[in-house]
């Protein structure tokens, strides 16, 4: 199964090409749209062609989502941690806009790492109030401004479920899809993905349960947040699925965990299409050898020709 990268690739692609032809005064006003529906915006101007300026829009957050103007609780301390000092966080950003960076090329030496991690400004930001409830759990620990149930947006108008828990963390999505056949996609691809976590080698995994109902770890979450088609996936993250280097990698694959499904769903989708496609086409080449051929006989060096029952009529009938 393919996991998505954390950085944006036309992002990186575009501070790359610009982080090597600083030289060329060049003007740059890029936007576009990503999965989740995070969208971003690239500026360069000619007058100050060292200074870029880059622009993050989220989702609106639901009202049962911890968010602080608009970002996720933590974003701006994530921000300054990851990036230190060589990035201006613009108050107020851009006007329709989350979050808008400042980037001046004459004081930062833009290296492929650190343009690989503004890149990842998404994770960065969305990750964020996972993080702190994470590293809490590495100390074994609750953080004591968190309710029993906290709720985290990742997608438009939809939140995921976090219970927070000094020895462990019960994280709960409810899964909705708009189509019928990504929904029975979905529900048949939970199951098996369940399954595979029982397997021997998947021993040290998050454990991993599906149901159509809402689990009781839910309880007295808001009705509306509670229906799902395709009914709810629930992992349960240990001290040692966050330990070291494992806290990106954890905090990204949980964020983004309805896209990972949606794109696998998609996949499967376009591929059985594309069988079926090629089943039929193969039938047709079938039925098309199986067309009877004229035929002739030969009876006494003469040729007879296997006529129709409309040319017989004929042929009698003069």
């Amino acid at each position: 199964m393919i996991l998505l990268q954390s950085h944006s690739r036309f992002l990186l692609q575009t501070l790359l090409t610009r982080a090597q032809n600083l030289d060329k005064a060049v003007e740059l006003d890029y936007q576009w749209i990503e999965f989740d529906d995070v969208r971003y915006h690239v500026q360069v101007t000619m007058k100050n062609p060292n200074l870029l300026l880059l622009s993050v829009s989220l989702p609106n957050p639901p009202p049962e989502a911890m968010s602080f103007d608009g970002l996720p609780l933590g974003a701006i301390e994530a921000i300054k941690t990851t990036y230190g000092t060589g990035f201006q966080i613009l108050d107020p950003p851009r006007d329709g806009f989350s979050l808008t960076l400042k980037l001046n090329f004459s004081k930062v030496r833009p290296d492929e790492e650190l343009l690989t991690k503004l890149a990842s400004i998404r994770e960065v930001v969305m990750g964020a109030p996972l993080k702190i409830i994470f590293k809490h759990l590495a100390s074994r620990t609750v953080a004591p401004e968190l309710d029993r149930l906290v709720a985290i947006m990742h997608r438009p108008n939809e939140t995921f479920f976090l219970v927070p828990q000094a020895d462990k963390v019960t994280v709960a999505f409810p899964m909705r899809f708009k189509d019928s056949v990504d929904t029975i996609l979905a529900t048949s691809f939970f199951k098996e993905f369940v399954e595979a976590r029982r397997a021997a080698a998947l021993n040290t995994a998050p454990s991993c349960s599906w149901s159509p109902t809402a689990p009781q770890e839910l309880e007295g979450a808001p009705k509306e947040t509670l229906s799902a088609n395709a009914g709810f996936v629930t992992f349960v993250i240990f001290p040692r699925h966050v330990e070291g280097k494992k806290l990106d990698r954890t905090v990204w694959n949980l964020s983004t965990f309805h896209a990972y499904v949606s794109y696998h769903v998609k996949f499967s989708e376009g591929f059985m299409h594309t069988r079926m496609r090629r089943r039929v086409e193969s039938m047709i080449q079938a039925l098309d050898q199986a067309k009877p051929l004229e035929k002739t006989r030969s009876m006494n060096n003469k040729s007879f020709k296997r006529l129709g029952l409309n040319e017989a009529n004929h042929t009698n009938s003069k």
